[in-house]
């Protein structure tokens, strides 16, 4: 769910354990604002790319993916 509802702010990245992409996401995010939306907008499709791809994988999928593959992004 955080990827759906704060996935822009990598709220979902932090919650793993990914911090520097959680700093990425949150950055480019809020910075994105200067380049007319942007690089926010593509965060966010990011994000809930994300969110799809974490809501069909089954607990233990998602548990080799993302916890013991440490497989960051996507």
């Amino acid at each position: 769910m955080f990827a759906f509802f704060l996935g822009a702010f990598g709220a979902h990245k932090f919650y793993l354990g990914y911090t520097k992409q959680g700093v990425i996401m949150l950055l480019v995010f809020l910075l994105g604002f200067i380049l007319l939306g942007l690089p926010s907008i593509v965060i966010g499709i990011i994000a809930f790319v994300e969110f799809i791809l974490y809501l069909v994988k089954s607990d233990e999928e998602f548990e080799q993916t993302y916890i013991v593959g440490s497989k960051p992004w996507f």
